[in-house]
């Protein structure tokens, strides 16, 4: 049995706090959007559907290119790579920071696409190459806990910014911030090269071509498919739905969010640890159960008080957290060392491609009516809570295979 209570060294640390700093930046432009939206549809007069269209558009992009990257994800030094994507992604996310039509803004999205889809994966990456399997709930915790970190100060700043002055500041300020990730990457990460060793003289075609034929990486993708369906179908809305039809004003946002990533930042740590003791398969389907009834109930709900809805998005996101960091951490178990970057590139793209078509269907499913309410929403709920119904079922499938694979004993 594995130790779930062994150290890290300190250049782990700097690693997770690194890596944590840079998802936070990556999960913050896209989770920017969603509080943003009740602004930015009417700044640049877009409907509910191309506002969905703006979202897919990254996570479309992130899909494809991150498809493509990763026939090559390892053949190369990791930090190399993961700086040839950042830089490209502080690029897309500039050009955000000066759209002033909707053309324009749907490009910008997808050149950050292209590069911030390929940055988590280099990043998983790297914690699967060098950190032991006993220490990932941990670090998977931590890496996620940037998700809550960016509710506690990312979108509460960001949306000051934006009532402030006007949409485009929350986007220049992850330029800001990134850069300064980006030199302390340069300066302080050692190479990571080990994997280079184990790699054989395929093409990267072939490389691809050998992890996407796999029958057991083709299980975990498909379970990542499902995975992607809630939050991609609910957060895009969240904020329209909570101003149009819960009655919430856009002064309140930010306190809903602030709440909400306070609980989240303090259980994302407390999950991973208890990842690690109890195991993958168990925290996810807790965190699941918990969602599904959290979902269904809120796409139910009519005008709501204030603190009930800040109760509600508290549950529900831990709920949410459970899941991404229990599953990341199941997910890190299943490829060999030798396909750790391809897998975790191609899982990434399903996500994203996924997790863009689900926002296309939910943008479809919810309709806007004259005075912006929007409706459909109790269906768009149904579609969510069966999706996480059928991926418990396949992550345990998973789960029995990593046992029988790796020994009755390990802990899943």
């Amino acid at each position: 049995m594995s130790d779930s209570n062994a150290k890290f060294t300190p250049y782990q640390v700097f690693l997770m706090i690194a890596l944590a700093a840079m998802q936070f930046l990556i999960i913050l432009d896209f989770m920017v959007l969603s509080p943003l939206g009740a602004v930015l549809m009417p700044a640049l007069d877009i409907s509910p559907q191309q506002f969905g269209f703006v979202v897919s558009a990254y996570a479309f992009s992130a899909g494809i290119s991150g498809l493509l990257a990763a026939g090559f994800a390892d053949s190369f030094d990791r930090k190399k790579i993961l700086l040839f994507f950042l830089a490209g992604f502080l690029l897309g996310t500039l050009l955000c920071g000066i759209a002033n039509s909707y053309i324009f803004l749907l490009l910008a999205r997808i050149v950050t696409g292209i590069f911030g889809g390929v940055v988590g994966s280099i990043a998983f990456a790297i914690i699967t190459d060098l950190f032991e399997v006993e220490k990932r709930g941990r670090v998977m915790g931590t890496v996620q806990m940037s998700f809550a970190v960016s509710q506690v100060l990312g979108l509460p700043i960001g949306l000051y910014l934006a009532n402030l002055w006007d949409w485009h500041a929350p986007f220049l300020l992850i330029v800001g911030l990134g850069v300064l990730v980006f030199i302390l990457i340069i300066l302080k990460m050692q190479p990571v090269t080990a994997h280079l060793a184990l790699q054989k003289n395929d093409s990267a075609f072939i490389h691809l071509r050998k992890t996407l034929s796999t029958p057991f990486y083709l299980r975990a993708f498909t379970a990542t498919t499902l995975l992607a369906t809630g939050g991609f179908m609910l957060m895009p809305f969240g904020s329209a739905y909570a101003v149009n039809n819960l009655g919430i004003t856009m002064d309140d946002l930010p306190t809903i969010y602030l709440v909400t990533g306070i609980c989240s930042m303090i259980a994302g740590p407390l999950i991973g640890r208890y990842t690690d003791k109890l195991g993958s398969v168990f925290i996810f389907t807790a965190g699941t159960i918990l969602s599904m009834i959290m979902v269904l109930i809120y796409c139910n709900l009519g005008v709501t008080p204030l603190w009930i809805l800040i109760i509600m998005n508290a549950v529900l996101f831990v709920g949410l957290t459970g899941r991404m960091i229990s599953s990341s951490a199941l997910s890190s178990k299943v490829p060999s060392p030798a396909d750790r970057g391809a897998f975790m590139g191609i899982n990434s793209s399903v996500s994203q491609i996924s997790g863009g078509i689900a926002a296309s269907i939910a943008g479809m499913i919810i309709k806007e009516s004259p005075n912006g309410h929007l409706e459909n929403y109790p269906l768009l709920g149904i579609v969510v809570a069966i999706s996480m119904m059928i991926c418990v079922w396949l992550i345990w499938r998973i789960g029995s295979a990593l046992k029988v694979r790796d020994g009755a004993e390990t802990r899943i």
